[in-house]
């Protein structure tokens, strides 16, 4: 389960917000998490919900998952598709020269702080 690596990692990163800014704790936090970077969304929330808890500075925050969408581009015929609909090979002109573009990564992308 590496939702709780990446919550450990997410939470840290909060709690640094709110040190360096001069505020008592986050309530809301807002992730956006691509739909191929093998993230789990329930485990990840549940996470979320469980580190929170046991941190000074969230333990009422508020976590927005956003979901992004995994694209792909191609290579030879210059497209890019849905990856999850389609996969590593071209919809359009069945290449194998593609690579992802964007739905891979986990960012956080607004911290609210009081």
């Amino acid at each position: 389960m590496h939702e709780l690596g990446i919550v450990i990692h997410v939470v840290k990163q909060v709690e640094e917000i709110v040190k360096k800014n001069n505020a008592t704790k986050a309530v809301e936090v807002t992730l956006e998490v691509g739909e191929v970077s093998g993230v789990v969304k329930e485990y990840f929330v549940d996470a979320f919900n469980w580190a929170a808890k046991r941190s000074e500075y969230m333990k009422e925050c508020k976590l927005n998952y956003i979901t992004i969408q995994g694209i792909t581009y191609c290579q030879d015929c210059k497209k890019t598709y849905q990856t999850v609909k389609y996969g590593k090979e071209c919809p359009y002109c069945h290449s194998p020269n593609t690579y992802l573009t964007t739905g891979k990564d986990v960012m956080i992308k607004d911290i609210k702080v009081i």
